[in-house]
């Protein structure tokens, strides 16, 4: 049995999957594009059994309680900045919450006594062999695996190469989102700020650790875009002309996008492939059934790494099996979490001025809010987590 696994995608699902199979006997690799370990990024948070599970027993809670944010809370208001909506830390923090540099950071460096790390490059190829899938890489020289996982996001470059184009398995949810920072030039406190007009959302928080520093959060509902992922400047212009003209804050945070050196642009987009894997390739997290924002895309992530790492050591070399068993123990949860995914356009950016009334008044009620918090906490909640005896050997705590 070839113990070496390729995993494409340093960010969350790659480095929790290579940290389960390296301690379960497995030889895994890392391959990302970035340069680095990308740093900062907007919070991610974990809430339910299953998630804090999960980071329990890969030992990590202890280390996310020293670096967790403490939750975000949220301010609606209108031009003049008066208040028209306030929202706990816990509705979009949960029980605990990160920056997502700093978990991606923090999954590296436990993973990294069993696991092999190559940035700056990408895979090119896919090759199936009778033993293996032989790997052409962009800039390194071609490799033998035994098996490969694309846990390379919405826009995976694993699942474009061995199930078929983009546009076959990723549909366009209406809406766009960029983030960027910037100084914290409106002397902003904790959490976050937000101005709505109809299909649009602009926001504003204070960096949860430097409080010279902030972050701006856009969104608005747009037909799919024609542009180039890899030209910010092309995007920096489609941002300006959707709030070109709008009051309270907007142009201020507009003119610090001109200056921002570095910005996240995308789709509010998600993934649905039919079937997770394909010969001796498989898809995890976003890769397989992703949602940009809103679906609980990091927990499920690790949910899903632990998953199939267990699958893959209890199959003693049997993929087909480890591969069937994993989807049919997570589709059902995975695709529950992708479900919150579809509304949060629409909850951040109502299409109407009465869609936006609406949703500012029945979030001010309690006990829909308390009821909205409880049933989150449920649909992560719903997967019943398997267990391998290697575990306890491997320290799993």
């Amino acid at each position: 049995m070839n113990k070496n696994v390729l995993i494409s995608g340093a960010s969350i699902a790659g480095p929790a999957l290579a940290f389960w199979l390296g301690r379960l006997g497995f030889k895994p690799t890392v391959v990302e594009l970035a340069p680095a370990l990308r740093q900062g990024g907007q919070a991610v948070d974990f809430r339910g059994a299953a998630h804090l599970t999960v980071l329990e027993r890969m030992g990590l809670l202890p280390a996310l309680r020293e670096i967790e944010t403490g939750g975000s809370p949220m301010r609606f208001v209108d031009a003049r900045g008066r208040t028209l909506l306030r929202l706990p830390a816990e509705f979009a923090g949960g029980e605990t919450e990160v920056l997502r540099g700093d978990l991606a950071k923090l999954l590296y460096e436990h993973s990294l006594p069993y696991t092999e790390y190559v940035f700056g490059d990408s895979i090119t190829g896919l090759t199936e062999t009778s033993a293996g899938v032989r790997v052409d890489f962009r800039r390194g020289v071609s490799r033998e695996f035994g098996l490969v996982v694309g846990a390379d996001g919405l826009h995976s470059n694993v699942r474009r190469l061995a199930f078929g184009p983009e546009e076959d398995y990723v549909s366009h949810l209406g809406y766009y989102a960029a983030t960027w920072r910037l100084p914290n030039d409106l002397a902003l406190g904790k959490g976050s700020v937000g101005y709505n007009v109809p299909g649009r959302l602009a926001s504003v928080g204070a960096d949860h650790r430097d409080p010279a520093r902030a972050g701006a959060f856009f969104a608005f509902a747009a037909p799919e875009l024609a542009y180039d992922r890899h030209d910010i400047d092309q995007q920096k212009r489609l941002i300006h002309d959707a709030f070109d003209g709008l009051g309270w804050e907007v142009p201020r945070l507009l003119a610090s996008l001109r200056e921002a050196p570095e910005l996240y642009f995308d789709s509010i987009s998600r993934a649905d492939v039919d079937t997770w894997s394909k010969g001796r390739v498989c898809l995890v997290g976003d890769a397989a059934c992703g949602a940009t924002i809103g679906g609980m895309g990091s927990g499920t992530a690790l949910v899903a790494a632990y998953v199939l790492a267990c699958e893959l050591a209890r199959s003693q070399g049997d993929h087909r099996a480890a591969f069937t068993r994993y989807e049919r123990g997570l589709r059902k949860y995975a695709e529950g979490c992708q479900a919150g995914g579809d509304r949060t356009g629409k909850f951040l950016a109502p299409g109407t001025a009465t869609g936006i009334r609406l949703r500012n008044t029945l979030l001010s009620r309690p006990l829909l809010l308390n009821g909205m918090l409880r049933l989150g906490e449920r649909v992560s909640s719903t997967v019943t987590l398997p267990d391998h005896p290697g575990l306890s050997r491997a320290g799993r705590r």
